[in-house]
């Protein structure tokens, strides 16, 4: 099978999903509360089959990307009877639990679906316990002033002696805003050296979960060259002709083992050029690349160079159940964080709406986590998506979720029905817009694939 069948076939099964997961909680609820649910589509568009039970018609539409849950009395401008049955007739509590409960659902099944991972199958990096070994170290960083070096050994990290990484980081947020004593190992000419040092762990989060990567801190993921899973089409490491199964062997003479490190290198560049060095199949190759400015994928700014890193070597491990759900928990709250920071970033121009994905780009995501060995990436992305659908749902615009919900949460605060007419137009302004929204995040998908530049003689 061709990898573009792979990625629709895998894209409109994951959506599928995350679909009938959502409109199901719309449907569960409103049930509950006894409201008519006239329709529960898989599509939109046109009926091409399905079934009826009792009132509802169960159908499966032309149209594969979504999907809804039509109510009787729901939509503005529809003619009601009054029936207790109507979604109208019903108290605005309730019809708000309703609308949030398709999100909630989508909510729901990240956590299950990385918890039963976790449980069954958590991959991890290997390097986290084994030596604390650095990788290139930032000389602007506080661990560069502090005097550490690329290749350093740490081997006393405040109280803790030879620590792995995994017990530097847990030392490390226990003592955020304070000056550790640091010891490490260092070869020089040939000679191993011991060095002594105090490390100031700056919380840049305020609060938040601090990160040693913030203060230049970063760990030696691997002893290989960093490798390139994929390129992303129309990115800067694409123009310099960087390619899947590649291996950078170093940026700008520093070897790099990790992402954190080329961003850092990027960072310390300040944008310019980047030299690549670069191995594939045993040839070495030397590439230039112009970094951009723009997110790394967890939200955060920063130059990059627009590609997806290989595995770093990992071992499995089945967590029991509290230690699975605790980290679903963290794996759920951080992404979502990511995602709202993207948003506020989009909202206030300091992120490039240019960066987001729609069908296609959601296809190429999925067709590549199949293709990678292990569950894993599969469920990993598709649990992003879930967070992904449930948050778009919350934003409060009319027709999503969390417009209707806005909506009657203003008519409870005014104690009465906002206008039919006014809600009519207010609808159909916001589906125009919409459509618009996706209609340029869909050019955006066409236009990274650079099918155009492909077709120049």
């Amino acid at each position: 099978m061709s990898f573009a069948l792979t990625a629709i076939v895998s894209m409109l099964i994951v959506l599928g999903i995350m679909v009938l997961v959502h409109e199901f909680g719309h449907f569960a609820v409103a049930k509950f509360f006894g409201v008519r649910v006239e329709v529960f589509s898989i599509g939109f568009g046109k009926r091409l089959f399905g079934f009826r039970r009792g009132d509802t018609d169960y159908r499966l539409s032309l149209l594969p990307l979504g999907g809804y849950v039509k109510m009787a009395g729901e939509t503005p401008g529809e003619a009601r009877t009054g029936d207790p049955d109507e979604f109208a007739s019903h108290p605005r509590w309730q019809r708000v639990l309703i609308g949030l409960a398709g999100p909630v659902a989508n909510f729901i099944l990240a956590f299950v679906l990385m918890t039963g991972l976790y449980m069954m199958h958590n991959e991890v990096e290997n390097y986290l316990s084994g030596p604390a070994v650095t990788d290139f170290i930032p000389q602007d960083s506080p661990a560069g002033r502090a005097g550490l070096q690329s290749g350093d050994r740490i081997v006393r990290f405040d109280k803790d002696h030879n620590p792995s990484w995994e017990q530097v980081r847990m030392r490390a947020a226990l003592d955020v805003n304070s000056a550790v004593p640091v010891t490490v190992e260092r070869t020089v000419d040939g000679q191993t050296q011991t060095f002594n040092t105090q490390l100031y762990l700056a919380d840049s989060t305020h609060g938040g979960d601090f990160e040693i990567e913030s203060i230049g801190l970063l760990p030696k993921e691997q002893n290989n060259p960093l490798g390139v899973r994929d390129v992303m089409p129309g990115n800067p490491a694409d123009k310099a002709g960087l390619k899947a199964g590649d291996a950078i062997a170093s940026i700008n003479g520093q070897s790099v083992h990790s992402v954190a490190a080329v961003m850092a290198v990027l960072q310390q560049t300040n944008g310019k050029p980047a030299e690549l060095i670069v191995d594939r199949k045993g040839q070495t190759l030397n590439l230039s690349a112009q970094p951009i400015w723009g997110d790394d994928g967890t939200g955060r700014m920063g130059y990059r160079l627009g590609f997806h890193p290989a595995q770093a070597p990992f071992h499995v491990e089945q967590l029991p159940i509290s230690a699975a759900v605790r980290q679903s928990l963290i794996f759920n709250r951080d992404n979502s964080g990511y995602i709202l920071d993207v948003l506020k970033r989009l909202v206030t121009r300091h992120s490039n709406i240019q960066q987001l994905s729609g069908p296609i780009g959601i296809a190429r995501e999925t067709g590549e986590a199949v293709t990678m060995p292990g569950w894993q990436p599969l469920i990993a992305l598709m649990s992003l998506i879930s967070l992904n659908l449930g948050i778009f749902n919350l934003l409060p615009i009319p027709i999503l979720d969390g417009g209707m919900i806005l909506l009657l949460l203003i008519e409870g605060t005014l104690r009465r029905d906002l206008n039919q007419d006014f809600k009519e137009r207010v609808y159909q302004v916001a589906f125009v817009m919409l459509i618009l929204f996706a209609a340029f995040v869909m050019f955006n998908d066409v236009a990274k694939l650079n099918i155009l530049s492909k077709l120049k003689p």
